[in-house]
Formats: C-alpha cells, sequence, structure tokens
C-alpha cells in the first residue's frame, strides 16, 4: 500500500500491515499531538497564510493542512500533517482516544471492585497495575492482542480505501446507533466537537490515572 504527500503529489511506501506495530507506535504519537479532526472529508480547505499564528501555540505558524477540520486548534508542532494525510492522522487520534475513554473506565472499575464472572484464579487479587503481568502469565492477554490483530487488519483496509477516496469518513465505522439518523449538520459538527474534546481528555485522562496508582499503590482515587 502507499500513502500519497499531498503537498508534492508523490507517493511514499508505508508497509501496511507488515510493519503493524512500528505504525501503532507512530500513530499514537501523531494522534497525540496533532489536533485536528474533519467536519467533511470532501470539504474544500480554508486557505491559510503562511504568516498565520496557531490559536494553541501563537509562537507557531499554523498548520495550513489542518484548517477546516473540526477541533482545529492549530496544534501540531511537529508538523505532522505537512508530510501524511490528515485524514490518516485523524483516525489516529479518534481511534486512540475511543480506546482511552474504555480504558480509563475499565481500569478505576477494577479499583473499585467491579469484576467479570468467573474471575480465573491467577487474577484473583489483582490490581489494575498488576492485571497486566497477571493477564500475561495466565494467557487472556495473548487472546484479546489476536483479536485486537485481526481488528487492526481491517481497520487498515478501511483506512487505505479512505484515503483512495472512498468517501468513508476518519473514524466512521457506523456505529452511531441511529442517534445521528434524521440530524442537521450543526448538530453533527457539534457532536464531532464533543467526541474529539473527549478523546483528547482522555488521552491525557489515561497516562494520568496510570501514573498515580502505580506511584500511590493505593486504590481509587489514588491519593
Amino acid at each position: 500500500f502507499f500513502f500519497r504527500n499531498w503537498n508534492t503529489n508523490t507517493p511514499f511506501p508505508t508497509l501496511y500491515p507488515p510493519t503493524m506495530m512500528k505504525l501503532a507506535a507512530l500513530a499514537t504519537l501523531a494522534g497525540s499531538a496533532a489536533a485536528f479532526a474533519p467536519s467533511n472529508q470532501g470539504a474544500t480547505r480554508a486557505a491559510t497564510s503562511l504568516n498565520a499564528k496557531s490559536q494553541s501555540l501563537p509562537f507557531l505558524e499554523s498548520p495550513p493542512n489542518c484548517e477546516g477540520y473540526v477541533g482545529n486548534v492549530g496544534f501540531d508542532p511537529f508538523r505532522f500533517s505537512d508530510f501524511a494525510p490528515v485524514d490518516f492522522l485523524r483516525e489516529a487520534e479518534l481511534k486512540h482516544g475511543r480506546i482511552c475513554m474504555m480504558a480509563w473506565l475499565g481500569y478505576v472499575s477494577v479499583d473499585c471492585g467491579l469484576r467479570v464472572l468467573p474471575v480465573p484464579e491467577a487474577l484473583e487479587g489483582v490490581t489494575a497495575a498488576t492485571a497486566h503481568d497477571a493477564s500475561v502469565e495466565q494467557g487472556g492477554l495473548s487472546q484479546m492482542f489476536l483479536w485486537f490483530s485481526l481488528l487492526e487488519v481491517l481497520d487498515g483496509i478501511a483506512i487505505q480505501q479512505m484515503l483512495e477516496g472512498s468517501g468513508r469518513q476518519p473514524g466512521d465505522f457506523g456505529f452511531d446507533g441511529g442517534l445521528l439518523k434524521g440530524k442537521s449538520d450543526e448538530y453533527i459538527e457539534d457532536m464531532k466537537l464533543k467526541e474529539i474534546t473527549h478523546c483528547r481528555l482522555a488521552m491525557l485522562a489515561f497516562s494520568g490515572v496510570v501514573t498515580q496508582s502505580v506511584l500511590t499503590q493505593g486504590p481509587f482515587p489514588y491519593v
């Protein structure tokens, strides 16, 4: 597969999915560093002058390729958007934000005593901080890794089709539960802004809750 540098219109190769783990690591950094979310994949990007300043980092120039995206505040200090498709970066940001929203809730739930019965003997008495190593030894985490790998492959196909002009919007898997059916464009744009805002907060929150729980070695709220 090939991603295309939209500024020079020249393709550069990415081995996908053979280098899935390396790409995932890059996507993690890109998703947390670049703040962009598309309102419409086919919409015309607004032109930005070269000397326009970033709203979030006024000492830097605003990244022009992020213009026209919901939630854009000009935060792309490493300028990933200059050489990678913004729709791909937006997909990564949404993916990691959604995972972190679920991860924060799951992490805290374990330390609040919530369990899914029956609990394997090897996982008796674990905390959220110690569950990882125990799950590796028990084998449950290996099964999760295999299923998530399959989902990554399917997601990779969807991303490739999106970059080739399928019309799919980043992060759109059609799982809205019908909540957006018949809604106005303004309502949908507002919901997109709310989602990306919570995604960004969740990535910071999960990093914080893991750090705090390990440092204090105590139960929630880890003080």
